[in-house]
């Protein structure tokens, strides 16, 4: 028998994993703002795993639309494999994927994987810290410097 707190966190967790599911969507269509939309207004997007000279983070929606408005210039990527982990609180979102695609200027590929933990409030993405290995970027682009260019 269901509850109504156990209907209620499923709607919650739903919203949350259809905000990542948009993520990725809006990403592989190149639709960045669209993209920014899903951010709560003060959205963190952080980078564990940058290179030296990568930003740790970027917050705010206008920063954030700075920082991806070239990525549909640079990428052609979808992204497959995605998988959701249970999390006790149906606002947190962690998902494992892949991506396919290429470096639009190089022609390398970008085969990345990826894992993300991802807050929402309310169905918008608060704070989302990016696993990702930089050697797949720096192969894709072609160095460091330019990995660390794209970021600016």
């Amino acid at each position: 028998m269901m509850t109504n707190q156990t209907v209620t966190q499923e709607a919650v967790r739903e919203r949350a994993q259809e905000a990542f599911r948009n993520h990725l969507k809006h990403l592989s269509g190149g639709d960045i703002k669209a993209w920014v939309d899903l951010w709560d207004e003060n959205g963190l997007l952080e980078f564990p795993y940058g290179p030296a000279g990568f930003p740790d983070q970027k917050q705010g929606k206008a920063e954030l639309y700075d920082y991806m408005q070239n990525f549909p210039k640079h990428f052609e990527v979808q992204f497959t494999d995605l998988v959701f982990h249970l999390t006790v609180d149906p606002e947190l979102v962690i998902a494992e994927f892949k991506s396919a695609g290429k470096h639009r200027e190089t022609g390398n590929p970008y085969n990345q994987t990826y894992i993300s933990v991802v807050e929402t409030k309310n169905g918008l993405i608060t704070r989302y810290r990016d696993f990702w290995n930089p050697l797949v970027a720096i192969e894709s682009i072609g160095s460091v410097n330019d990995v660390v260019r794209f970021s600016e």
